[in-house]
């Protein structure tokens, strides 16, 4: 079962030297529980296909459909509680908040949304991360590795339909880097959860189920 599709997906800026063509026309199906990578070369689009996944950023033309709603549709505030709900996102600098210790910072999107935590489901995710002793640790007291897994934490923590990850290790070397993509794999296995992430290292990519790869805005092979 497809999860998340986008249909003939175009961003289109116009600039006084004429159009630029962020995505020109990208159609992609992600299956429930896949683990995908998207790949591409600096400015080939995938983190504006990322953005408009998430959305972030509203489509030129074309469909964003997560679980059966085309949220390219929605307006301003029924996408903030539908991305709240069911996107959960995974930055390249963490974004952890800093005046909240890790457990607050996992627990902050439920609380956003004024939801009851599944305390065993939170639990077995700090337990799969390696967390359980920094939960009362503060962001600027960790490591980059363990801030990167906080963040994967609180991204799963509201059961979220898809997981998108923007350059998730680019602050890591490369050794860490492995450990929280593999972390990352191991979630998506466990939780059945479906996680998108963005990379141009292909060893990451290899790790990943299939790889969508994008160049000049248009999908490739």
């Amino acid at each position: 079962m497809d999860i998340l599709t986008t249909k003939d997906l175009k961003k289109i800026y116009r600039t006084p030297s004429g159009e630029v063509r962020a995505l020109d026309g990208v159609s992609i199906s992600v299956e429930e529980g896949a683990f995908v990578s998207v790949t591409g070369s600096s400015g080939s689009g995938k983190t504006t296909l990322l953005n408009m996944l998430g959305g972030l950023d509203s489509p030129t033309e074309g469909s964003v459909i997560v679980r059966g709603e085309d949220i390219s549709k929605l307006k301003n505030d029924e996408l903030t509680v539908f991305r709240r709900r069911n996107i959960g996102f995974v930055f390249q600098d963490y974004n952890l908040v800093p005046v909240l210790n890790v457990y607050e910072n996992i627990m902050l999107p439920l609380r956003l949304d004024g939801r009851e935590a599944d305390d065993a489901f939170i639990e077995r995710i700090i337990d799969t991360l390696k967390l359980c002793d920094k939960l009362d640790s503060m962001p600027y007291m960790l490591s980059g590795g363990l801030k990167q897994r906080a963040a994967i934490a609180r991204a799963l923590s509201a059961k979220p339909a898809v997981i998108l990850a923007d350059e998730p290790t680019g602050n890591l070397d490369s050794v860490t880097g492995m450990e929280v993509v593999g972390l990352m794999k191991s979630s998506a296995e466990l939780f059945h959860q479906t996680i998108v992430v963005v990379t141009h290292n292909e060893e990451i990519a290899q790790m990943t189920d299939y790889i969508i790869r994008i160049e000049d805005g248009k999908v490739r092979g």
